[in-house]
């Protein structure tokens, strides 16, 4: 969402001048890295192929220096009472594994059983089959059954709200250092078509294949840094902001005031009456693009008969104004941008299209209408102007 370049602090700049100073392992040197599975002796080939799993013993050893993974598999709310049962470490190694070699499916977690060296690494005893991984995620955070008595739905409420806690904290953990500067939160719905039947799949708005079952992903993550913080999974129809704005506030509840973001950013569906009311008592400051309503239009042309218009870098200028539409609670800050486009208006000619092999020329009218078209965008600044409005706090 304009993400944008920015030069490298001191810091990175430092770490790199390091990097480029000490250099690497050549080929045929080695070096002795720690891994949650002991220590491993890793050897660098400068003629061999790349693999997934290639930079995997530098990875093991970041998480044996931090204990992140050590302290996952603590926290994790899953047991076995049986002896059959495999071990826990097992389980999420092998989740982890899965996720770092690209897979979407959990039949694919058979592909992992020919490496005998990712496992060991991880202080893994085997890697386990997709249906004792399935069986042991749906272990971890159950679904819903309708079957379910109020007891057992009490239970799986419970375990739920666990595993949230368990995974939110760690995920949380490990990006607290970065939100002590100051930052930026994105909000983006994503919309996933399913094919096959799977929980939660339903019809709704799906412009990638109109018409088929689909789940929406409600993601937030720090701009420019693409860190992601949270993540709610809807079915289809439940795309709107709506449907995420409880765990977009208690995501912001959750976090300190020093470590709170600068700013909240989304398109033009979060532009609503019920998003800006979540977060204006919380004292958040927020950034949102509006539709296209006539209020927001008459605004638009009112504000392009002034002058002043302020210079905001990249080409852009703008004006601001307070403006209370219908169904909102309050006025709010608008603030109205602009640049210059290429328009090309010089179509007084009439154009000739070669169309199956004969020439044509088109209508008059569907000329003067292109033209006029083109000249009133280029009077209001809309369309491909790129005029954007945005609302913020």
């Amino acid at each position: 969402m304009g993400e944008q370049k920015f030069a490298m602090k001191p810091v990175a700049e430092a770490c790199e001048a390091a990097l480029v100073t000490t250099g690497r392992c050549g080929d045929g040197e080695d070096m002795r890295v720690s891994t949650p599975g002991g220590v491993f002796q890793v050897l660098w080939d400068d003629r061999g192929g790349a693999t997934a799993m290639g930079q995997l013993p530098i990875f093991a050893e970041f998480l044996n220096t931090t204990g992140l993974f050590e302290d996952w598999i603590k926290g994790c709310p899953l047991s076995y009472v049986s002896p059959n049962a495999p071990k826990l470490i097992d389980v999420l190694g092998t989740w982890m594994l899965s996720i770092l070699d690209g897979h979407n499916r959990y039949a694919h977690v058979g592909v992992l059983r020919g490496d005998g060296v990712a496992p060991s690494i991880l202080g893994m005893r085997k890697i386990i089959g997709d249906d004792s991984l399935r069986r042991a995620l749906s272990a971890i955070a159950p679904a819903p059954n309708k079957k379910h008595t109020a007891l057992e739905r009490v239970a799986q409420e419970a375990q739920v709200e666990r595993s949230t806690k368990w995974m939110q904290s760690n995920l949380m953990h490990s990006v607290a250092e970065a939100l002590k500067t100051a930052w930026v939160l994105d909000c983006d719905t994503t919309i996933k078509p399913l094919y096959g039947h799977q929980a939660g799949a339903e019809l709704g708005y799906n412009p990638h294949k109109p018409g088929r079952p689909s789940h929406a992903i409600h993601t937030y993550w720090i701009g420019n840094l693409r860190l992601v913080l949270d993540a709610q999974l809807e079915s289809g129809k439940r795309h709107s902001p709506s449907h995420s704005r409880p765990g977009l506030v208690a995501l912001i509840e959750g976090l300190a005031e020093d470590s709170r973001p600068q700013l909240v950013r989304g398109d033009i569906a979060f532009g609503s009456e019920g998003e800006m009311a979540a977060l204006e008592p919380l004292g958040q400051a927020y950034l949102f693009k509006l539709r296209r309503s006539p209020g927001v239009m008459k605004l638009i042309n009112h504000q392009f008969n002034l002058d002043e218009w302020r210079d905001v870098g990249q080409g852009w200028t703008g004006r601001e104004d307070p403006l209370g539409l219908m169904g909102w609670s309050k006025a709010r800050r608008v603030v109205v941008i602009r640049r210059a486009r290429k328009i090309d208006l010089e179509d007084d000619k009439k154009v000739a299209v070669k169309r199956r092999g004969r020439k044509r020329q088109r209508p008059e009218a569907s000329r003067v209408g292109t033209a006029r078209r083109k000249r009133g965008d280029q009077e209001l600044g809309v369309g491909r102007a790129g005029v954007r409005h945005a609302v913020q706090a």
